[in-house]
């Protein structure tokens, strides 16, 4: 029948994936785009202004629900609930709090931009992890004791997000140090360590031309320390970003109780009075009180 289309289950004109989330374009017409979108547990995600003052995106929860910000009012959608926007002054912010799978219906196209976008990051994870699964399984331990650090703290909305992609992210230069060096058994010398003290600047580098751009100062800042002797400028104090120390001291604690091909980690108790000995000097007090917090309630580390 002219006209008429149908699709069956699992049918789409497209699809994108990420590890946290699926895209499939089922239908598009005269400019107007019809998705399903499925973005899992504890993930964020965000809907933006658009340049084009025409555009509406509709959302439908056909499953799973999401928490959202409203005037600093925590509110809550679940199966069933929808939402929209239409001329928007500033992004809307949401946080998974059962995998949702959302039915997505914008009047202009939009799927292409989110397809690039999710194929970037895509591309940089798979770069991260052939080069070296150690980094990148330690890099989404690193990016969880982040997350629940910044919401203890009351950090939400855009900044909360881009300090999830630079905890997710903040290893991503390693991926031009050379083999031999970053998998060294032994001591290394001053210029291996020159490769080591790069990878933050290598990593903001990286990103900053990509929709990652906004998370590369805290990327170049996770290796510095209060009292001035990070790399790789040795800033100090008020010098260095909050959303940076809080990376900085779950950086170092999952570094300090990881397996490494050149050494054995240590135990939880042992790094966390580690941490606590460098509380003042190198590591946010309040930052570690909070990740020593998180571990006891969350992970049932004594």
């Amino acid at each position: 029948m002219e006209g008429f289309y149908a699709g069956k289950r699992m049918d789409y004109i497209d699809k994108t994936s990420k590890k946290s989330s699926d895209l499939s374009l089922l239908a598009q017409c005269n400019g107007t785009e019809i998705m399903i979108n499925t973005i899992k547990q504890d993930k964020l995600f965000h809907v933006d202004p658009s340049d084009n003052n025409c555009v509406m995106e509709f959302f439908y929860l056909l499953d799973g629900s999401v928490e959202y910000e409203d005037n600093e009012d925590r509110k809550v959608l679940n199966k069933g609930d929808y939402f929209y926007v239409f001329k928007i002054t500033q992004s809307v912010f949401f946080k998974v709090l059962d995998e949702v799978t959302l039915l997505y219906v914008s009047n202009q196209p939009v799927y292409k931009s989110l397809k690039d976008e999710m194929c970037e990051l895509t591309e940089i994870v798979n770069k991260v992890e052939k080069k070296d699964k150690f980094t990148f399984n330690h890099s989404e331990r690193v990016r969880e004791y982040s997350r629940k650090i910044a919401e203890k703290l009351c950090i939400n909305g855009e900044r909360l997000e881009n300090l999830v992609y630079a905890a997710a992210f903040h290893d991503v230069g390693k991926i031009y140090i050379p083999d031999e060096i970053l998998n060294k058994p032994g001591r290394l010398t001053e210029e291996e360590m020159v490769y080591i003290k790069r990878h933050p600047i290598d990593g903001s580098r990286m990103i900053h031309e990509t929709f990652l751009k906004y998370t590369n100062k805290i990327i170049e800042q996770h290796h510095e320390r209060l009292n001035g002797s990070g790399y790789p400028y040795g800033l100090k104090g008020d010098e260095i970003m909050l959303e940076a120390k809080i990376i900085a001291v779950a950086d170092s604690y999952d570094a300090m109780t990881s397996n490494r091909p050149y050494r054995q980690g240590i135990n939880s108790s042992l790094a966390i009075k580690e941490l606590i000995n460098m509380k003042g000097t190198h590591y946010d007090e309040v930052v570690v009180d909070l990740l020593i917090k998180i571990l006891k309630e969350d992970y049932n580390v004594l």
